[in-house]
Protein backbone atom coordinates (compact mmCIF):
# COMPACT_ATOMS: atom_id res chain seq x y z
CA UNK A 1 0.00 0.00 0.00
CA UNK A 2 2.70 2.60 0.97
CA UNK A 3 4.21 1.52 -2.68
CA UNK A 4 0.96 2.83 -4.17
CA UNK A 5 0.85 5.87 -1.92
CA UNK A 6 4.54 6.61 -3.08
CA UNK A 7 3.41 6.39 -6.45
CA UNK A 8 0.22 8.21 -6.61
CA UNK A 9 1.89 10.85 -4.67
CA UNK A 10 4.70 11.16 -7.74
CA UNK A 11 2.38 11.34 -10.39
CA UNK A 12 0.71 13.79 -7.99
CA UNK A 13 3.75 16.01 -7.80
CA UNK A 14 4.63 15.78 -11.91
CA UNK A 15 0.94 16.74 -12.54
CA UNK A 16 2.23 20.32 -11.45
CA UNK A 17 4.08 20.61 -15.37
CA UNK A 18 0.72 20.53 -16.95
CA UNK A 19 1.12 24.18 -15.82
CA UNK A 20 3.95 24.76 -18.37
CA UNK A 21 1.78 24.96 -21.31
CA UNK A 22 -0.38 27.65 -19.27
CA UNK A 23 2.93 29.69 -19.47
CA UNK A 24 3.60 29.10 -22.85
CA UNK A 25 0.79 30.65 -23.38
CA UNK A 26 1.22 33.53 -21.80
CA UNK A 27 4.50 34.32 -23.70
CA UNK A 28 2.16 34.41 -26.74
CA UNK A 29 0.18 36.98 -24.90
CA UNK A 30 3.27 39.13 -24.64
CA UNK A 31 3.75 38.48 -28.57
CA UNK A 32 -0.19 40.11 -28.85
CA UNK A 33 0.52 42.80 -26.65
CA UNK A 34 3.92 43.72 -28.26
CA UNK A 35 1.84 43.60 -31.61
CA UNK A 36 -1.18 45.92 -30.13
CA UNK A 37 1.52 48.13 -27.96
CA UNK A 38 3.34 48.71 -31.34
CA UNK A 39 0.22 49.86 -33.38
CA UNK A 40 -0.26 52.23 -30.37
CA UNK A 41 2.67 53.95 -30.49
CA UNK A 42 2.02 53.94 -34.83
CA UNK A 43 -1.15 55.89 -34.11
CA UNK A 44 0.05 58.07 -31.87
CA UNK A 45 3.02 59.25 -33.36
CA UNK A 46 1.33 59.64 -36.76
CA UNK A 47 -1.43 62.16 -35.21
CA UNK A 48 0.82 63.66 -32.60
CA UNK A 49 0.97 66.76 -34.64
CA UNK A 50 -2.81 67.04 -35.15
CA UNK A 51 -3.94 65.47 -31.87
CA UNK A 52 -5.49 67.66 -28.87
CA UNK A 53 -3.40 67.33 -25.50
CA UNK A 54 -5.90 65.28 -23.97
CA UNK A 55 -5.71 62.81 -27.26
CA UNK A 56 -2.13 62.64 -26.43
CA UNK A 57 -2.80 61.97 -22.74
CA UNK A 58 -5.22 59.15 -23.49
CA UNK A 59 -2.55 57.32 -25.91
CA UNK A 60 0.56 57.85 -23.48
CA UNK A 61 -1.97 56.36 -20.78
CA UNK A 62 -2.96 53.78 -22.95
CA UNK A 63 1.10 52.74 -23.76
CA UNK A 64 1.48 52.54 -19.85
CA UNK A 65 -1.59 50.37 -19.61
CA UNK A 66 -0.20 48.12 -21.84
CA UNK A 67 3.18 48.49 -20.28
CA UNK A 68 1.47 47.33 -16.57
CA UNK A 69 -0.27 44.13 -18.27
CA UNK A 70 3.11 42.89 -19.73
CA UNK A 71 5.18 43.33 -16.91
CA UNK A 72 2.07 41.71 -14.82
CA UNK A 73 2.23 38.89 -17.61
CA UNK A 74 5.84 38.40 -16.78
CA UNK A 75 5.90 38.63 -12.97
CA UNK A 76 2.99 35.77 -13.44
CA UNK A 77 5.07 33.62 -15.98
CA UNK A 78 8.10 33.60 -13.47
CA UNK A 79 7.24 33.58 -10.46
CA UNK A 80 4.10 31.15 -11.23
CA UNK A 81 6.52 29.04 -12.89
CA UNK A 82 9.06 29.07 -10.11
CA UNK A 83 6.21 28.49 -7.57
CA UNK A 84 4.21 25.75 -8.83
CA UNK A 85 6.45 24.00 -12.15
CA UNK A 86 10.32 24.00 -11.23
CA UNK A 87 13.09 26.65 -9.67
CA UNK A 88 14.82 27.95 -12.78
CA UNK A 89 18.62 26.90 -10.82
CA UNK A 90 20.58 27.68 -14.12
CA UNK A 91 19.10 31.70 -14.01
CA UNK A 92 20.56 31.70 -9.88
CA UNK A 93 23.73 33.43 -11.18
CA UNK A 94 22.50 35.26 -14.30
CA UNK A 95 23.44 38.85 -14.11
CA UNK A 96 20.15 39.66 -15.50
CA UNK A 97 18.01 38.17 -13.41
CA UNK A 98 15.59 40.17 -11.47
CA UNK A 99 15.82 40.26 -7.92
CA UNK A 100 12.53 39.27 -6.45
CA UNK A 101 12.66 35.72 -8.78
CA UNK A 102 12.77 33.63 -6.02
CA UNK A 103 11.23 35.54 -3.08
CA UNK A 104 7.54 36.17 -4.63
CA UNK A 105 5.60 33.86 -3.01
CA UNK A 106 1.69 32.74 -4.15
CA UNK A 107 0.39 35.25 -1.53
CA UNK A 108 2.85 38.04 -2.81
CA UNK A 109 1.83 37.34 -6.46
CA UNK A 110 -1.76 37.77 -5.64
CA UNK A 111 -0.94 41.37 -3.91
CA UNK A 112 0.91 42.63 -6.98
CA UNK A 113 -2.26 41.40 -9.13
CA UNK A 114 -4.46 43.16 -7.24
CA UNK A 115 -2.36 46.12 -7.65
CA UNK A 116 -1.67 45.91 -11.09
CA UNK A 117 -5.32 45.44 -11.48
CA UNK A 118 -6.01 48.56 -9.36
CA UNK A 119 -3.62 50.20 -11.16
CA UNK A 120 -4.66 49.22 -14.59
CA UNK A 121 -8.35 50.24 -13.97
CA UNK A 122 -7.12 53.77 -12.45
CA UNK A 123 -5.36 54.36 -15.58
CA UNK A 124 -8.76 53.12 -17.82
CA UNK A 125 -10.78 55.48 -15.14
CA UNK A 126 -8.49 58.82 -15.83
CA UNK A 127 -8.57 57.91 -19.44
CA UNK A 128 -12.33 58.30 -19.15
CA UNK A 129 -12.17 61.30 -16.95
CA UNK A 130 -10.34 63.21 -20.19
CA UNK A 131 -13.29 62.23 -22.34
CA UNK A 132 -15.98 62.87 -20.21
CA UNK A 133 -17.90 64.48 -22.36
CA UNK A 134 -18.37 61.41 -24.61
CA UNK A 135 -19.54 58.95 -21.67
CA UNK A 136 -23.06 58.62 -19.85
CA UNK A 137 -22.87 59.84 -16.25
CA UNK A 138 -24.29 56.10 -16.10
CA UNK A 139 -21.04 54.31 -17.91
CA UNK A 140 -18.95 56.94 -15.62
CA UNK A 141 -20.75 55.85 -12.34
CA UNK A 142 -19.91 52.00 -13.41
CA UNK A 143 -16.48 52.61 -14.08
CA UNK A 144 -16.02 54.20 -10.59
CA UNK A 145 -17.74 52.01 -8.90
CA UNK A 146 -15.69 49.40 -10.79
CA UNK A 147 -12.19 51.35 -9.72
CA UNK A 148 -13.74 51.67 -6.02
CA UNK A 149 -14.44 47.75 -5.29
CA UNK A 150 -10.81 47.07 -7.08
CA UNK A 151 -9.69 49.30 -4.32
CA UNK A 152 -11.73 48.05 -1.65
CA UNK A 153 -11.07 44.82 -2.34
CA UNK A 154 -6.91 45.29 -2.68
CA UNK A 155 -6.80 46.97 0.83
CA UNK A 156 -8.90 44.20 2.32
CA UNK A 157 -6.33 41.41 1.13
CA UNK A 158 -3.75 43.45 1.66
CA UNK A 159 -4.97 44.01 5.21
CA UNK A 160 -6.04 39.81 5.61
CA UNK A 161 -2.34 39.60 4.47
CA UNK A 162 -1.03 41.29 6.99
CA UNK A 163 -3.25 40.14 9.61
CA UNK A 164 -2.31 36.28 8.56
CA UNK A 165 1.51 36.91 8.36
CA UNK A 166 1.50 38.57 11.83
CA UNK A 167 0.21 35.25 13.83
CA UNK A 168 3.38 33.28 11.80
Amino acid sequence: MKRLESAFEHFLFSSRWLMAPVYAGLIFALLVLLVKFGKEVWQLSSRVMTASGSEVIIGVLSLVDISLIMSLLIIIMLSGYENFVSKMEDLHAHTDRPEWMGHIGFSDLKIKLIGSIVAISGIELLKAFMNVGNLSDRHLGWMVGIHLTFVLSGLLYALMDRLQGKGH
